[in-house]
């Protein structure tokens, strides 16, 4: 027997099967009872039908509203998931960013204190070497001249040792207190002063920087006399008299 459908849907299924078996027993039933004759002595039979379960051919509708709901719920879960996943990751590039800002900032700590300990050190080494190239000059009139030719030197005065010392001996004999009060310039209130006997004019005039302003410093003396002579004379080298 070909199964039965109705305008191209499905076959029926058990559910619509059961409920056609029940609807015809019952006719069946109501038939058979018909046909017993009213005034008839014989006592009618009974006929029992067994109860029938009438099912609702609703499945398919109910089957569809429980799968669009897993299917919701699904999909709500499964954006959940996502959006813990976002925040996770978000919440990891942010705690990355951070570490790495602190390690950067950490660095550049780390690199100005280094900075800052090499610098130290360079001045102390340059100043250790400035220290020991720095000769130390006797408190002597051997000391005095050698520390004027040097400073003579970087300034550019020429003059020898020989022509100092021979000078100053005959000027002062050696003493850095000396003073002139009997000359020309004593009668004129301006006496020579010092180891090369120099006006206070004359030494205010020729005073060579980085030297002391004390008319009566040895070393200051020699370097503005000496000054005076290469301006006036070419070199204190070329003094052999009152100049």
């Amino acid at each position: 027997m070909s199964k039965l459908s109705f305008s191209g849907h499905s076959p029926l299924t058990k559910t619509h099967k059961y409920s056609i078996a029940g609807i015809a027993t019952l006719g069946a039933a109501a038939l058979a009872f018909t046909l017993v004759p009213g005034n008839s002595t014989a006592e009618a039979e009974t006929i029992s039908a067994a109860p029938v379960a009438f099912e609702v051919a609703a499945g398919k509708p109910q089957i569809k509203d429980v799968h669009a709901s897993v299917t919701n719920q699904m999909a709500t879960a499964d954006q959940q998931v996502k959006n813990a996943a976002a925040k996770l990751k978000a919440t990891q590039v942010a705690a990355t960013k951070k570490a790495a800002d602190a390690a950067a900032a950490k660095a550049k700590v780390d690199a100005a204190a280094k900075a800052k300990v090499e610098k130290d050190r360079q001045v102390r080494e340059a100043a250790s070497r400035a220290a020991a190239r720095k000769p130390v000059y006797a408190n002597n009139l051997d000391g005095w001249i050698r520390e004027s030719l040097d400073i003579m030197k970087a300034k550019g005065i020429p003059g020898s040792y020989n022509g100092l010392h021979r000078n100053i001996i005959r000027e002062s004999s050696g003493n850095p207190q000396a003073i002139n009060n009997w000359d020309i310039n004593a009668i004129n209130g301006i006496p020579s002063k010092g180891l090369l006997q120099v006006i206070p004019p004359t030494f205010s005039a020729y005073h060579v920087p980085g030297t002391s302003w004390n008319i009566y410093d040895p070393v200051a003396n020699i370097t503005a006399a000496a000054n005076y002579a290469a301006d006036k004379y070419g070199s204190m080298d070329n003094v052999n008299s009152a100049y």
